[in-house]
């Protein structure tokens, strides 16, 4: 009975309660429901919802999503992250760019995140396809501010310099973890110091447009380890930095070391400010898109501010879908994959 009773309370230690500031009410609000139709419409699915982002609700509402490209198959498998890992072999839609040019021009959104997979099947890392939706997206919208957050093309620069060609309003990159916990949660073919070159790179090609990162505290990370990790994303000249709370996705990932207090996120924003970032978005449910952010680069880069920060207007709402011309493109439908809603399992 004793063996028994044991093993239940260390499984309930790998999985400890979480506390009360990480619980968030479901998402809701008219313009929430409005954009999840309009995107429903469109068989548009974003990483908000698979990734069953607690933000959700508030970023919809601001004016901002995220949309994955390449795939939902990753060729990496990092600790900390419950998408698929396996071996695409080179699939890629080469209609996907048009497709969510058309899409994100009928939603309507101020801010878009394009996110990907890591593609170390493709020769450049898939920096092509993410670059060429930056431009069709720019073409059908050009009021439209985009943030690119990619994986680090194994480091090769003429991969970045493909992607920052295309002229996105952010390069987001995420360091994702300290430097010790590197080798232990994110793949193995992932490097902190190469991270760090990516976004130095970045910066140095397009000294004009914000970079990004984001860093997971909760996983087994120090704060002075934090604090050194925020020095050398400011030293590889990095505007923005987002921290957040670490959740475990699966029992197969690696554990929640702690669940650090708000306060302690206050300390890491003063000290980051003190640094010298342009901003620092940090709290237990802060995610690498996180719309507070976003609101603050869009006011930056003097987009419309999406609700939030500098005394922007409020989002309205989704707009009516745009013409985007062209008679000879082919309808919205005929050019998606189709994808069970989550919802529905």
């Amino acid at each position: 009975m004793t063996d028994v009773t044991d093993a239940v309370v260390k499984k309930r230690s790998d999985n400890p309660p979480k506390p009360s500031w990480l619980k968030v009410k479901a998402p809701g609000g008219e313009n929430y429901r409005k954009l999840k139709q309009t995107l429903r419409g469109l068989d548009l699915y974003t990483v908000c919802e698979e990734a069953r982002c607690p933000n959700v609700g508030e970023c919809w509402s601001a004016g901002t999503a995220t949309v994955m490209l390449l795939g939902h198959t990753c060729t990496r498998g990092c600790r900390f992250c419950a998408v698929t890992t396996g071996n695409p072999r080179g699939a890629v839609d080469p209609r996907e760019p048009e497709h969510v040019a058309r899409a994100i021009a009928g939603v309507g959104l101020r801010y878009v995140v394009l996110t990907m997979v890591d593609r170390d099947d493709l020769l450049d890392g898939g920096a092509d396809h993410v670059g060429r939706t930056v431009i069709a997206l720019k073409r059908h919208q050009p009021d439209l501010l985009v943030e690119t957050l990619v994986g680090d093309f194994r480091g090769r620069i003429e991969d970045v310099e493909v992607l920052q060609a295309a002229g996105p309003d952010v390069f987001a990159h995420n360091i994702e973890v300290v430097r010790r916990l590197t080798p232990i949660i994110r793949d193995q073919r992932c490097d902190y110091d190469l991270s760090l070159d990516v976004l130095r790179r970045a910066k140095e090609l397009a000294p004009e447009r914000m970079t990004k990162s984001s860093i997971m505290v909760g996983i087994g990370e120090t704060d002075a380890e934090v604090f050194d990790t925020l020095r050398d994303l400011k030293a590889a000249q990095v505007d923005v930095v987002t921290l957040g709370q670490y959740l475990r996705p699966t029992p197969k990932h690696a554990a929640v070391d702690r669940f650090v207090t708000p306060e302690q996120f206050e300390e890491y924003r003063r000290v980051g400010v003190e640094m010298g970032f342009a901003y620092v978005a940090s709290g237990p449910l802060v995610r690498s898109s996180y719309h507070a952010a976003e609101a603050f680069m869009a006011a930056r880069l003097g987009g419309v501010d999406p609700g939030r920060s500098g005394g922007g207007e409020a989002w309205a709402g989704p707009r009516e879908a745009q013409s985007v011309g062209g008679s000879d493109l082919l309808p919205v439908s005929s050019l998606v994959r189709k994808t069970r809603d989550p919802s529905d399992r």
